[in-house]
């Protein structure tokens, strides 16, 4: 038996594992990460595969932190991939761990701090009547890679776009450019969209973390555009791959869209802006989903990452407990594990 707390935050759902899977071994959580990626991988298909999960859905392992300094650690899982660092999956676990006691919650402010594959996290919670209002975290460094790069993508011909990372390396391209509204009713054509820029972005602009070679290549894309909300900046609609991956076959690929902001797209957007000079630290940055919720952003500093000038971002953003679940496999189960279908999955 499994326990899970469901929340989402800002629209994005993410499950959170609290009981159920024996922690994994690993001296970091980046070893604990690549250990279940490699030997452990059922957990993530059968919360995330039907008949217990969807595409859209992303879930988080609660494990005990390996450095000191931390409260709690957590293993970001989504269709695809573990990325090493997730915004709005940060958001959920923060507020999961608070609302249910895991963690002790102090009002009107709590400071915690969660360890993630990609590094501490100092989260800060704005608490009232047992509920977490807020989440302002202190994301790892962003920076920009590529600006205004020019590549071919089939069926759309020369497209610019930005490579950043965020918490994942991102391309990001303005949706003006391609003729594209970024609101729901579009977002089956954003999806596929999203998918070939990212396809050719990551053959024609390879990308690798300085300080972590493991962290190599474009594996998320977001389309960028005016925003909708009054008080919002930019409006994005971040595309993360459904099913499993196979590169050499990108025309196997499907896609669907974060519901929320996207905290680690918007790191990357904001150190694409900061590299252009039209983002400066210490302002606001209201960025809105394609649902019209909004995460706020902010470059708090400048730091050195190898070759590149990066920025400390912090993210702030509200998440809300969904659902208390239990989840079984029955021995007689003929799809212990989860299952995809051509119909929404590709």
């Amino acid at each position: 038996m499994i326990l899970a707390v469901d929340a989402h935050a800002c629209g994005e759902p993410g499950r959170v594992i609290v009981g159920g899977v024996l922690d994994v071994p690993g001296d970091t959580l980046f070893e604990k990460k690549t250990y279940l990626e490699a030997h452990r991988d059922e957990v993530r298909t059968r919360m995330l595969q039907e008949p217990r999960g969807y595409p859209a859905l992303c879930c988080n392992l609660i494990v005990p932190p390996v450095h000191p300094d931390a409260d709690a650690g957590f293993i970001i899982m989504e269709q695809t991939e573990y990325p090493a660092m997730s915004g709005s999956n940060t958001i959920c676990v923060a507020t999961v761990l608070l609302e249910t006691g895991m963690v002790a919650a102090e009002e009107p402010i709590t400071n915690i701090i969660l360890e993630a594959p990609a590094g501490l996290i100092a989260i800060q919670a704005q608490v009232s009547g047992g509920k977490v209002r807020n989440v302002t975290f202190e994301n790892v460094p962003a920076f920009a890679v590529h600006v205004d790069k020019k590549i071919e993508v089939p069926e759309l011909g020369e497209v610019s776009v930005d490579v950043a990372y965020g918490g994942m390396f991102y391309t990001i391209a303005d949706a003006e450019q391609l003729g594209i509204e970024l609101v729901p009713e579009n977002g089956q054509e954003i999806a596929r969209v999203g998918e070939m820029i990212k396809a050719a972005t990551r053959e024609q602009l390879p990308v690798e973390h300085p300080e972590n070679p493991r962290i190599s290549g474009v594996t998320i894309s977001q389309l960028s555009g005016p925003p909708n909300r009054r008080g919002a900046d930019r409006r994005n609609a971040v595309v993360v791959s459904s099913g499993t991956l196979d590169w050499q076959r990108p025309a196997t690929w499907t896609g669907v869209l974060d519901r929320s902001p996207c905290g680690t797209g918007t790191c990357a957007k904001m150190a694409v802006l900061h590299a252009k000079g039209d983002l400066p630290l210490g302002r606001d940055f209201v960025h809105e989903s394609i649902l019209g919720t909004t995460f706020v952003g902010r470059l708090e500093r400048t730091v050195r990452i190898g070759p590149y000038e990066g920025v400390v971002p912090t993210i702030c953003g509200s998440a809300w407990i969904t659902g208390f679940s239990k989840y079984v496999v029955d021995p007689d189960d003929p799809f212990p594990n989860g299952f995809t279908v051509g119909d929404i999955w590709g």
